[in-house]
């Protein structure tokens, strides 16, 4: 099983949603607030809050088997997130390490920081 935090420029490496080179079979995943999703996202994130997943993680159903990579603000939620995934049988969640805050500094400068 992969580690379960993944470096940014990892994810970017990956390619897809918000990211440069090939579209990948992952799902990238924004576990924040509606609230904070409007005012910072990356591009192809879906959003579903960290409290609304228990009722939700359905919606997953087609990525059990796939790579999801959550992201939060800073790497705290969706840590708590991708252990929640992985111990429902989502063995490919992973938290990206420093959450949107690393993206916007290590690679997409235009996404705001908050």
């Amino acid at each position: 099983m992969e580690p379960i935090e993944i470096e940014p420029a990892a994810v970017q490496a990956l390619g897809g949603p918000g990211t440069a080179g090939p579209a990948a079979d992952w799902l990238l995943l924004d576990c924040r607030t509606p609230e904070e999703h409007a005012t910072a996202r990356i591009a192809g994130a879906v959003l579903i809050p960290m409290q609304e997943l228990s009722t939700r993680v359905d919606e997953l159903a087609a990525w059990r088997d796939k790579p999801i990579i959550v992201h939060c603000h800073h790497g705290v939620r969706s840590l708590r997130v991708a252990h929640w995934l992985r111990e429902r049988g989502f063995s490919g969640a992973r938290s990206m390490r420093g959450g949107i805050e690393a993206w916007s500094v290590e690679i997409d400068p235009s996404v705001p920081r908050y």
